[in-house]
């Protein structure tokens, strides 16, 4: 049970919330515990949608996104976004297993992709302190600046996430999925 409560429906989130949290379920086919969790807050709803839209435009691609998010939510050991971004990464990204277990120990399978999932999860077990080598390495392997800094930003929007569920204690509503060890 979680700590924080969670509406049970859209109806049941403040006003300012609600449409947002329309726009989430017409999009997915349902409003999951965690929107209905961020709703309580429409601010934070917004900040994350927001957010989320506009690095959803950015250069890297879905499955890269889905990538980075498995391996932040395994570093910070939260079951919600790994249970969550494992379901999305089969059916979203068309990520296969082998990748998904790649990405969860921060790296792909994908010669590219390794790089940046690899700096991803330096950024998230360093909290951002890495060497001038490591953002040279990511730039060797093709990113340009603004993908480094959108994996940067996947990096702090999937800690977030990872930080909230773990502190309301979100109940999940994907098929469970439990981190191995948090970093």
């Amino acid at each position: 049970m979680s700590r924080i409560a969670i509406p049970a429906t859209i109806e049941a989130v403040p006003i300012a919330s609600q449409q947002m949290l329309s726009a989430v379920k017409q999009q997915l086919g349902v409003a999951p515990n965690l929107f209905r969790l961020m709703a309580v807050s429409p601010q934070s709803l917004e900040g994350h949608l927001g957010l989320f839209g506009a690095l959803g435009k950015g250069k890297l691609s879905v499955q890269t996104r889905n990538r980075i998010a498995l391996a932040v939510a395994e570093i910070n050991g939260c079951d919600y976004c790994l249970s969550a971004h494992t379901y999305l990464g089969h059916n979203l990204a068309k990520l296969d297993d082998a990748e998904m277990q790649a990405n969860r120990d921060g790296k792909s399978n994908d010669p590219k992709a390794d790089i940046a999932v690899r700096f991803a999860a330096k950024v998230a077990r360093e909290r951002g302190s890495v060497e001038a080598s490591d953002v040279e390495m990511v730039k060797t392997a093709g990113y340009d600046d603004a993908e480094i800094i959108e994996i940067v930003l996947h990096v702090a929007l999937n800690t977030w996430t990872n930080y909230l569920n773990k502190v309301a204690g979100t109940e999940i509503d994907f098929p469970v999925v439990t981190a191995r060890k948090a970093a």
